[in-house]
């Protein structure tokens, strides 16, 4: 557990896991809420439906870039969260993206959009599940409240051997 949480306080993870947060916020919320003219659940749901994508999958996407997001931005689970959001963007990458090429469609001449936007995501995501939220973070203040009870904690001592 304490891998989980444990982060040193290096501001750069910090700046890297709040933007991701709101990016993904963003996108999160254009599929379970409608927001910035997302589609919401249901038409989300569909559009995955009709690509072959279970229900299932499109609502884990749906948990992962919303709620993930949250985590990321609050710092709290935020391996769990990263880890979340990069394996999306590694399906997304695999089912979607990889037949329209590497680049995104700038100039409106693809089908759809490639994936190197992705790939930065997947990489902001492995960065964080490795080194953790960094400063200003719940992962840092729980793991600093364990460390610190741990420390306080009496040292057991081994017995005293038997005289002979």
């Amino acid at each position: 557990m304490r891998w989980l949480f444990d982060t040193d306080e290096a501001w750069g993870l910090t700046l890297l896991r709040c933007v991701l947060g709101v990016v993904f916020l963003a996108h999160g919320a254009q599929k379970l809420l409608g927001w910035y003219g997302g589609t919401g659940p249901g038409g989300f749901v569909h559009a995955m439906g009709r690509m072959g994508i279970p229900a299932f999958f499109a609502w884990l996407s749906i948990v992962a870039e919303f709620f993930g997001a949250l985590g990321l931005i609050l710092g709290l689970l935020t391996r769990v969260a990263a880890f979340g959001i990069g394996v999306d963007m590694i399906v997304a990458v695999l089912l979607v993206h990889t037949r329209n090429g590497f680049f995104m469609n700038w100039m409106g001449t693809q089908r759809g959009e490639g994936y190197e936007y992705h790939l930065l995501a997947i990489a902001a995501c492995a960065c964080l599940v490795a080194e953790g939220a960094g400063a200003l973070s719940f992962d840092r203040t729980i793991a600093l409240r364990s460390w610190r009870r741990a420390a306080a904690r009496p040292v057991r001592r081994a017995p005293e051997p038997l005289p002979t």
